[in-house]
């Protein structure tokens, strides 16, 4: 009886949220216990605070009551009522006309917009005809008897209003007035309650420890760059760790079983725009586990946290192997909510008098590949066909054919005459043409070729969206495991030479162990990503838990230098249990979930474009005086090296040496 009843305490009516569409719940016995013992407590936004009420809470039910509340000034009129406003909605103040209450007067028709106010008065109804019905408190106002000035506001940058348009620099600049506008509040907060279901999902239901990892670390081989943090120490670093992933498997091999955490993390990536130098993921890791159970384990997670207001999330994903998705997608992370697949069509062209096709269909692994752009005759114009075939010559160095089967459009298309009617009807057939569409056609390697249509897909619906055909439905959530990923890959600047496709520390897949020792490129290894629209919000994999399996890798086929990792190896030699994990992007996320249109709207203070903070001018410059602490002095560029960096950059650059 105890345990029931702290579980009920515990959960409340958090268990009734149903795992599918029309599935039952998974822990119906305790489902149906706790719905009986407990109800969800309201939150108290009002306890501990000087006000009474909060400003959106106020109703007609409220009529009579006599209530303080404090907020800022959203908008005066006539000086006869303002809006008053927090973080819970909005409130109609009148502003007393008497002359007894000049001083009050004084102070709200004076205080300028945005200052802080705390009025004290009596909720009444407002006069018949004045209900506003677009306003949660419409039916209400408050008749003010005491005001009080707790902060005046100067002169704004801009207007609290989210239609007030803004230039992100302004934004980033004055980051605390943004954080005002309901968007960013409304962001914030979600993400807030997501994480707070995700902690109960982990922690109370399903026995995770939180625990904290340390953020400055030792350099990790491969992978992106990391930030480094002098010590004392001549010539010695830190580094700050691009992810725990070192700790969580210490952590497994401590006997910990099952750890979270909402990690902090740091990559020094440079200038992308969908990427910040420190961000945050739901870090996870479990012992005596498969791929199947972490798959399963993040969509009840993700179920449980998903916020009400969105459509409830079908589980289990579909999944998806990597070869697959490349083939007909064109990308590892593929956007499945609209269809525009690539299509092998080497067969049909064969024979065909096309001598660019001809020409990659004699090489070896060269093939033919097509997508249908649905509606693309209709929609597309000699503008957008010209964009797509530049696009592909610049990117790629590949030519791109645009082909109109039906349509009246071979203006562009010279080769159309060159497909036999044969051709075209196995086209037809084949892709599911239809009247206004339009195919287009490239050829040559394999993964080359996809890759291009992968892109131009985007482009496409792009271009088509421009013309407002709807393909990618914002309001639908479509998820997507991808699985056997390549464990290794060729190295960029040496194809020769190896590097993980994932992390040094990824298993194998067990079928593919025995080609280790003679053909590594083609293992597969027991890596998975989860994809949201398009986006990767996750990825993770079954870990090496044999020590020796791990030092071949590293030292025979990565040539890592082994003994910058010689206490993870050792740690493996004294009975590390099998594991895996996986880390959810908590940016990107939130940043799908909410619509915001970059991570940095969903994070309270990001980081710019650059990787600069424009609210307080970081990363700045530290006194001579105090690097000699750490043996460190700055060897500025040249003044033709500074003069190009700076065009790149708002801080002159600094070269440092020890």
């Amino acid at each position: 009886m105890y345990l029931c009843s702290r579980l009920s305490r515990l959960y409340g009516g958090l268990l009734s949220r149903p795992i599918g569409r029309n599935a039952q719940p998974v822990w119906r016995p305790l489902y149906r216990s706790l719905m009986l013992s407990s109800q969800r407590k309201i939150p108290e936004f009002s306890s501990f605070v000087a006000r009474t009420n909060t400003c959106g809470e106020l109703r007609s039910s409220h009529i009579g009551q006599e209530v303080t509340l404090c907020g800022w000034i959203q908008y005066r009129r006539q000086n006869i009522f303002i809006v008053l406003r927090d973080c819970h909605g909005l409130v109609q103040v009148v502003i007393p006309q008497d002359k007894s209450a000049t001083s009050m007067k004084k102070i709200l028709c004076e205080a300028p917009v945005e200052s802080v106010v705390k009025v004290t008065g009596t909720v009444i109804s407002r006069p018949p005809g004045q209900v506003n019905p677009k306003m949660p408190t419409g039916e209400i106002e408050i008749k003010v008897k005491t005001a009080e000035l707790l902060n005046a506001c100067k002169k704004l940058p801009f207007e609290i209003k989210d239609f007030v348009k803004k230039t992100e620099a302004l934004r980033l600049q004055y980051r605390y007035l943004d954080l005002r506008s309901s968007q960013m509040q409304y962001n914030l907060r979600l993400r807030s309650q997501m994480v707070m279901k995700m902690r109960e999902y982990l922690c109370n239901l399903h026995g995770f420890v939180d625990i904290e990892t340390p953020t400055l670390f030792k350099r990790t081989p491969g992978g992106a760059k990391e930030f480094l943090v002098p010590c004392r120490e001549p010539g010695k670093f830190y580094s700050l760790p691009q992810s725990p992933q070192q700790f969580k498997q210490l952590l497994m091999i401590g006997g910990l079983d099952r750890y979270f955490q909402v990690a902090r993390c740091y990559r020094d990536e440079g200038s992308r725009p969908d990427r910040q130098p420190e961000f945050t993921q739901i870090d996870i890791e479990m012992s005596f586990v498969d791929q199947t159970g972490i798959q399963r384990l993040i969509e009840g997670l993700l179920q449980y946290s998903w916020p009400g207001d969105k459509d409830p999330i079908v589980i289990p994903f579909p999944s998806m192997t990597f070869a697959e998705a490349l083939a007909t997608y064109g990308t590892d992370k593929p956007d499945t909510r609209f269809g525009m697949k690539i299509v092998d069509t080497s067969d049909i062209f064969r024979n065909t008098e096309i001598r660019f096709l001809q020409d990659a269909l004699t090489k070896p692994q060269g093939t033919v590949k097509a997508m249908c752009v649905c509606q693309g005759a209709k929609y597309l114009n000699r503008k957008d066909i010209e964009f797509i075939r530049k696009f592909a010559a610049d990117h790629f160095n590949q030519e791109v054919l645009p082909i109109f089967l039906k349509a009246n459009k071979n203006w562009n298309s010279p080769v159309t005459k060159f497909i036999t009617e044969e051709q075209r009807w196995q086209l037809t057939r084949l892709m599911e043409i239809q009247d206004e569409d339009m195919v287009l056609l490239t050829a040559g390697q394999h993964k080359k070729a996809c890759s291009l249509l992968g892109k131009l897909r985007l482009e496409c619906a792009d271009l088509l969206e421009m013309r407002g055909v709807v393909l990618r439905d914002p309001t639908l959530f479509s998820f997507l495991w991808v699985v056997d990923f390549p464990l290794f890959l060729p190295k960029e600047e040496n194809p020769t030479e190896l590097e993980s496709a994932h992390h040094p520390f990824t298993a194998p897949h067990p079928s593919d162990i025995h080609l280790l020792y003679t053909e590594p490129t083609k293992v597969r290894s027991q890596h998975y990503d989860l994809v949201l629209n398009g986006s990767e919000i996750g990825g993770g994999s079954i870990r090496i838990h044999d020590a020796e399996l791990q030092h071949y890798i590293l030292a025979a086929l990565l040539k890592e230098d082994v003994n910058l990792l010689s206490h993870l190896l050792q740690a493996l030699d004294h009975g590390a249990p099998p594991h895996g994990g996986i880390a959810l992007g908590l940016d990107r996320l939130i940043c799908l979930v909410t619509g915001a249109p970059n991570i940095r709207d969903v994070i309270a203070f990001p980081k710019s474009f650059r990787g600069y903070d424009l609210m307080s001018s970081a990363p700045d410059f530290v006194p001579s005086e105090e690097l000699k602490h750490y043996h460190i002095q700055v060897s500025w560029p040249t003044d033709s090296e500074a003069e190009k960096k700076c065009i790149e950059s708002v801080t002159p650059p600094r070269k440092l040496s020890f």
